[in-house]
């Protein structure tokens, strides 16, 4: 009986795994005659398990917060209260008058700097923790007193983080996490501490001996800033929402000011005797520009002074930073794959990123989702598939590896859905047309014509991105257009599997199959291949872990 023939109308979950793993990305599955399936062993080789924990240090005495942390709030508030004096000044003035209006802003910013200065005093003395033989402990508060306790063995990361002002006084903010991303409890935060402190707690809490598993791989320095990878910038999807909001700050300013209208006005003015294309033409051009220059101010702060590094005892590290540094460390032991992206305008200039698939990294509501676990920021794709290799200790990059096409009628589902969306402007547009003007047929007939081919065109690139194979250690998949994605997945961080197939799909002869894991986004989708191709490739990711699911369909024969 053919793998279509086992299958139910419906999606089909399958994940599985062993009692007692909850989810972890190292569970085991075994076969039903107790034996552990080819390919499904844990990610460590026969002996230690994990690297073992560096020689313990005598338990530490209660520590506090470092003493400056008062001036920190004093300073970040008066830096606030400048920013809201202005306007506030401004428009109390026309009610007030200039000296009144003054006055009162400047004792209002007196009271919240010494609100602001009084309230961070209590919490630093409040504030207390140290690192004992067994769990970090963390004690703060005041009216409501936390006592928050970590076990030493959980910790996955500590990541430091200095804006500007820290940086001067040399002080770091730590964030101590164990990846459980519990509400907004999912990490211990010390805020400020020195950069020494920092660093000691770091290296006491990330610290592992060197194992067999490590030994013989090249450590230091994987990849540092190249300035040429400031060319990739402008052609993000960051470029064009700085621009508009660019062109939103400049509005709100003027509003603020009472001089929108005259805003308004005076580029009125500009385009007074300008045809109608050419000043939308303009409007764009200046947008695109202010956002071109935000993109490259924002890509320098983020990546300058940019460095990859191995640490002894399989730890990665990232640094980067221009005004605010930043330091993320990812145990190699709990690193699943790698995440190659490429959004649509960076590839066209033949570059990609390369992104962690991890457990355990802190990412709370203050942390930026987006790039805390990028390894590497759009640069060449050779580069980007070396440092995969690396990353993976791998031989040859898995993301490099040659893919398995899918059936035509994938291409068919894509092109239908391009078409589709070509489509909903030129429908809009005919009913405009109907209810309003009949002028407005020529502009549907002109979105037909264009968005068309283009939808065409789109839909063939978005059915050449997809392919999966397996690659060593290695499941890999790829797809997307506007942003691919080739996912590098470790077989052995595969808990589970998810077998989808929709009404369509059936009458295709194909289907989507979803590996479940514990780390990074959860799940990684082979989309639209073949039914007999898409069983027999998760078979052979994982051997034994799908089989179970369509014998009892095979026994009816």
């Amino acid at each position: 009986m053919s793998g279509a023939d086992r299958m139910s109308p419906e999606e089909r979950p399958v994940d599985q795994e062993r009692p007692g793993t909850e989810g972890r990305a190292d569970a085991v599955v075994h076969g039903r005659d107790g034996r552990t399936p080819p390919g499904t062993g844990p990610a460590e080789p026969a002996g230690p398990a994990e690297p073992a924990v560096a020689a313990e240090p005598a338990e530490d005495d209660w520590r506090s917060l470092d003493r400056h942390t008062v001036l920190v709030s004093a300073l970040v508030t008066a830096g606030v209260a400048a920013g809201a004096a202005v306007p506030l000044t401004l428009g109390l003035a026309g009610h007030l008058g200039s000296g009144p209006a003054v006055a009162r802003v400047v004792l209002g910013a007196v009271v919240l700097i010494a609100v602001g200065a009084g309230g961070d005093l209590v919490r630093w003395r409040r504030t207390r923790y140290r690192i004992g033989a067994g769990r970090v402990e963390l004690h703060s508060g005041l009216l409501l007193v936390k006592k928050r306790a970590l076990a030493r063995e959980r910790v996955r990361s500590v990541d430091l983080t200095a804006h500007p002002l820290l940086r001067v006084l040399g002080l770091v903010t730590v964030r101590i996490g164990t990846g459980e991303h519990v509400g907004g409890d999912s990490a211990l935060k010390l805020d400020p501490v020195s950069r020494a402190e920092g660093e000691r707690l770091r290296h006491v809490l990330l610290s592992r001996t060197a194992t067999g598993r490590h030994s013989g791989h090249r450590e230091g320095e994987l990849a540092v800033l190249d300035l040429r990878w400031i060319g990739y910038a402008p052609v993000s999807f960051v470029a064009p929402t700085l621009g508009g909001a660019a062109l939103g700050a400049v509005l709100q300013v003027s509003d603020w000011l009472g001089a929108q209208g005259k805003v308004i006005d005076w580029a009125g003015e500009r385009f007074r005797e300008t045809p109608l294309f050419w000043a939308v033409v303009a409007v764009v051009a200046a947008t695109a520009a202010a956002g071109v220059i935000g993109a490259l101010g924002l890509w320098v702060e983020m990546w300058w002074n940019y460095r990859l590094e191995r640490e002894p005892g399989g730890t990665l590290r990232i640094r980067r930073g221009l005004l605010t540094s930043r330091s993320v460390s990812i145990e190699e032991r709990r690193l699943r794959g790698v995440d190659l992206v490429e959004p649509f305008g960076v590839r066209l200039l033949g570059a990609a990123r390369v992104d962690a698939i991890t457990t355990g990294l802190a990412q709370d509501d203050e942390e930026e989702r987006g790039d805390h676990d990028t390894l590497l920021p759009a640069a060449p794709r050779a580069l980007a598939d070396t440092v995969a290799a690396e990353v993976l200790r791998a031989a040859v990059s898995p993301t490099a590896a040659p893919l398995t096409p899918h059936p035509p009628a994938a291409h068919r589902r894509r092109l239908r859905r391009w078409l589709a969306a070509a489509l909903l402007p030129t429908l809009a547009l005919t009913v405009l047309g109907a209810t309003l003007t009949p002028a407005l047929y020529w502009a549907a007939g002109g979105c037909a014509v264009v968005l068309g081919p283009v939808a065409a065109l789109f839909a063939r690139d978005a059915y050449r991105a997809l392919g999966h194979t397996l690659s060593g250690d290695h499941l890999v998949t790829r797809s997307g257009t506007l942003r691919r994605s080739t996912a590098a997945l470790e077989r052995a961080g595969v808990i589970g599997w998810t077998v989808r197939q929709s009404y369509f799909q059936r009458r295709a002869g194909l289907l989507d199959v979803t590996a479940t894991t514990a780390a990074g986004a959860g799940a990684y989708t082979v989309y639209d291949t073949g039914v007999a191709e898409g069983l027999r490739f998760a078979s052979d990711a994982v051997p034994g872990l799908l089989e179970p699911f369509l014998e009892p369909a095979t026994n009816q024969r």
